[in-house]
């Protein structure tokens, strides 16, 4: 039976999570338990939990699908991972942000001329949990969601995957810690403009305008982050 201390320092962290998945066998493919479960069992804050998480990810030993969970990589999912995460550590964090910029754009354009009722409802649902957030944590879940949830509309498996693959790059950039001053995002975030924009450009099923809305999105998030696009 795996012993631990009450609660684990952020160096025994990755160790105690490797211990985990190979005391209880987990094969490529497994899910591991949700992050709630985890930390009570391994006796870890959340942030540690989340620290080795990153970790291990780039050690390709797990990958994480945002909406589904962590899962054990198999061989041919380290290989992808690892090439990820080097494509992380060499592009800049700007770079990134316009890889999205490109990429996400046409998402959504593709999104408004593709997404069945009950994607659209379900964009719509995921963005007003993101404006009622408590906290930045939740509200950048939900976030995370929504533009999942986007690319999900396209009912395009491919478009899907590449998504999957620039969110993979985008969590191996290193960029600098964003200080936030409220407890929660304010009533004039100016990304909540810009989501009930492309919510309502998807929901009318223009193309153009779901595209543009994507990209003037994603070069605000870019300007407020790192003051440049």
């Amino acid at each position: 039976m795996l012993t631990r201390p009450e609660t684990a320092s952020r160096g025994e962290a990755v160790g105690l999570l490797k211990d985990f998945i190979a005391e209880n066998s987990f094969a490529p493919g497994d899910r591991l338990p949700a992050e709630r479960e985890l930390i009570g069992r391994l006796g870890m804050t959340r942030s540690n939990l989340r620290k080795a998480l990153d970790s291990l990810e780039h050690e390709g030993v797990i990958w994480r699908h945002v909406g589904k969970g962590t899962f054990i990589a198999g061989q041919d999912d380290r290989l992808d991972i690892g090439l990820l995460s080097d494509i992380g550590h060499q592009i800049t964090p700007v770079k990134m942000m316009r890889a999205r910029q490109c990429i996400e754009a046409v998402i959504a354009r593709e999104a408004a001329i593709n997404a069945s009722r009950q994607a659209v409802k379900k964009i719509i649902q995921i963005k007003d949990r993101a404006r009622a957030a408590s906290s930045w944590e939740e509200y950048e879940t939900q976030d995370d969601l929504f533009h999942y949830a986007i690319a999900e509309a396209t009912d395009n498996i491919l478009l899907l995957a590449l998504f999957d693959q620039l969110n993979k790059v985008r969590r191996a950039v290193a960029v600098s810690t964003v200080i936030r001053e409220t407890r929660r995002p304010p009533e004039d975030h100016t990304s909540f403009t810009e989501h009930d924009r492309l919510c309502a450009a998807i929901e009318a099923r223009d193309p153009k305008a779901a595209h543009d809305a994507m990209w003037q999105h994603i070069s605000s998030v870019s300007a407020r982050l790192f003051g440049e696009m």
